[in-house]
């Protein structure tokens, strides 16, 4: 049974949300009666609670989402929530669909966007993994922290050529090792206020660490929103170079750890936007013309599943006339057409660029 402060807790969140107006795809999709039927549900292994995936939602009003998943099995209990948001975050992800096995595709396909070096600042390809038997943030203990971080980071630790590199566990940094991560722009900061009001934050910094190459193209961070992402960057356009050494990467760590996978729902992270390929391949970009007319750039963005963000990510500025863009689509493809989206959209954004 969920226990009566729960309970208490879910009913006085559930009707200031309904009061308010927030804009949040929990709002959209958590009505009165679905409310009823879900409140008194937990999961099996881990014991979560309705309370557990709707928490930050409920408290932070401005959320977009507003909904996460404490474990692996919370997709499947709740599926009544997650199904129709997750349906309409990833473009019509239906709950009869099925998300399709995983595909890097050809590897050789993707070139340089900018080989003059004219419009991409630099280029990105992440995604997101969750290690098998483990639940995510608000079900952790301090102990399950410590022990993925140990598996982890002698997990990383046999990475060899141009992955090679260290991992620097949160705990006990040295303040000149945490500025240097930080000027890098490597080093996540404890959880925004999303992420704390879900009870992603929990035994901070117990079980955080990142890791990186030497050449400091190649990048994982441990125990943030995920158990991991995995990230792949460089400056300039080479999506082709990028997109290799990730595929590398996660083939290499996938053969020692085994991941949380989902037959419908593909691989499974904390938060609904991120299931699927969880890849978001992504480019820093100048484009001042087409920046001049947003309503364009926005239009062509559209039509190839294209998020355009500030240069700091979502809820910022483009500074610089500086944009984030990646693909939207994370679900319902494979790894491989996600980041051909993305490479698509790219070409055609500079081909317009430079007739204007």
């Amino acid at each position: 049974m969920v226990d009566a402060a729960v309970l208490e807790k879910l009913e006085t969140g559930f009707k200031k949300l309904e009061a308010s107006d927030s804009k949040s795809l929990l709002k959209k999709y958590l009505t009165r009666e679905l409310f009823d039927a879900l409140k008194t549900k937990k999961t099996p292994t881990f014991g979560s609670t309705l309370l557990d995936v709707i928490q930050s939602g409920l408290e932070n009003h401005d959320s977009g989402i507003g909904i996460y998943a404490p474990d692996a099995e919370a997709c499947t209990v709740f599926a009544d929530l997650f199904d129709p948001i997750i349906e309409d975050y990833h473009g019509g992800f239906k709950k009869t669909d099925k998300h399709p096995p995983k595909n890097w595709g050809d590897v050789s396909v993707f070139g340089d966007l900018d080989p003059a070096g004219e419009y991409i600042v630099s280029t990105r390809v992440r995604c997101g993994r969750s290690l098998e038997g483990y639940p995510f943030n608000p079900c952790l203990t301090e102990e399950q922290y410590k022990e993925m971080e140990q598996k982890v980071s002698s997990t990383l630790s046999g990475l060899e050529g141009e992955l090679k590199g260290t991992f620097y566990p949160l705990t006990g940094m040295s303040k000149d090792v945490q500025q240097k991560l930080i000027d890098d722009h490597f080093l996540f900061k404890e959880g925004d206020r999303f992420l704390q009001a879900a009870n992603a934050c929990r035994f901070w910094p117990s079980g955080r660490g990142i890791f990186h190459n030497d050449a400091k193209t190649f990048l994982v961070w441990c125990n943030e929103e995920d158990h991991l992402r995995i990230i792949s960057m460089q400056m300039g356009g080479d999506l082709g170079a990028v997109y290799r050494r990730l595929v590398t990467a996660v083939n290499d760590i996938e053969k020692r750890i085994p991941f949380s996978h989902n037959d419908r729902l593909g691989f499974l992270t904390f938060c609904p936007t991120n299931l699927g390929t969880t890849v978001r391949a992504s480019v820093h970009i100048k484009v001042p013309k087409l920046a001049a007319n947003k309503a364009k750039l926005d239009e062509i963005a559209g039509k190839f599943n294209l998020q355009v963000r500030g240069t700091r990510g979502e809820h910022t500025e483009a500074e610089g006339g500086i944009y984030d863009i990646s693909n939207k689509r994370r679900m319902g493809l494979t790894e491989f057409d996600a980041v051909k989206e993305m490479y698509d959209g790219i070409a055609e954004l500079i081909k317009i660029e430079r007739e204007l």
